[in-house]
């Protein structure tokens, strides 16, 4: 099956990245939005999956980044029209107002590689039989939580913020077998990306080093842990798309 992937980016040093690899490898198409150069968003029709990436904006700041209104506009009807909807980070935070759950800061900021441990309802879900039992390690940079829309099911948790990804079905995506998969984390990164994107969070991280010790790292630590995590996560990710590919009716 041969999919048409769109991604909504919200900065400029944001790409796919491993999601990039995985589609050009499962020889599927992918196009892009950037939301703030003020690109057209793609017609509802031309695409099977949306993909909603992260940034350092907040779900609510519709007056400095009012694209965010159709964007969001967009989240709510690719999710009703039964398409598959994947968010990381603030694209989670972003589908989860649309489904209606509170997005506000979480009081903690969680920088760095940090531990997660699925619910029993991730254990056993099909869609995530790849992931260990056991607690493991995720690349985190957020300090928004969700709450869990009506009807999700909570993915994971951490010792900073309870709630860290879900999975939820519209009536039409129970229709057609399809999903909305949000993670707080970023199984996504790669070595090169997690270098731009510490480049580029410089302040937050100095920051949060001084207020949140306890989970921000340093751009040292942060770099130099990847090497011992990210294909591990990559590897998860691929599972889980892999696995929501097979359940789709399109």
């Amino acid at each position: 099956m041969t999919l048409r992937i769109h991604a909504l980016f919200h900065t400029d040093y944001e790409d796919l990245n491993f999601i990039k690899h995985w589609a050009i490898n499962h020889q599927h198409t992918i196009t892009y939005t950037r939301s703030y150069n003020k690109d057209t968003l793609p017609a509802l029709g031309s695409f099977d999956w949306l993909i909603v990436m992260g940034g350092p904006m907040s779900v609510h700041d519709e007056d400095n980044h009012p694209w965010l209104i159709e964007e969001k506009r967009l989240i709510k009807q690719s999710m009703d029209s039964g398409k598959t909807v994947i968010g990381v980070c603030l694209g989670a935070q972003l589908i989860a107002h649309c489904l209606g759950a509170s997005v506000k800061p979480a009081g903690v900021k969680e920088i760095g590689w940090l531990p997660i441990q699925l619910t029993k309802d991730a254990q056993a879900h099909p869609l995530l039989q790849d992931l260990p039992k056991q607690a493991f390690t995720v690349f985190h940079w957020h300090g928004d939580g969700f709450e869990y829309p009506q009807g999700a099911i909570p993915l994971a948790t951490s010792a900073a913020w309870p709630n860290q990804g879900f999975l939820y079905q519209t009536p039409q995506q129970k229709a057609l077998g399809t999903w909305v998969m949000a993670w707080q984390c970023h199984f996504e990164v790669t070595k090169e990306s997690i270098v731009k994107m510490v480049a580029n969070g410089d302040n937050a991280i100095q920051k949060g080093l001084i207020n949140y010790p306890k989970t921000v790292q340093s751009p040292t630590e942060i770099i130099a842990l990847g090497d011992k995590y990210i294909a591990d996560n990559n590897a998860r990710l691929a599972a889980m798309l892999n696995r929501i590919t097979k359940t789709a009716d399109i």
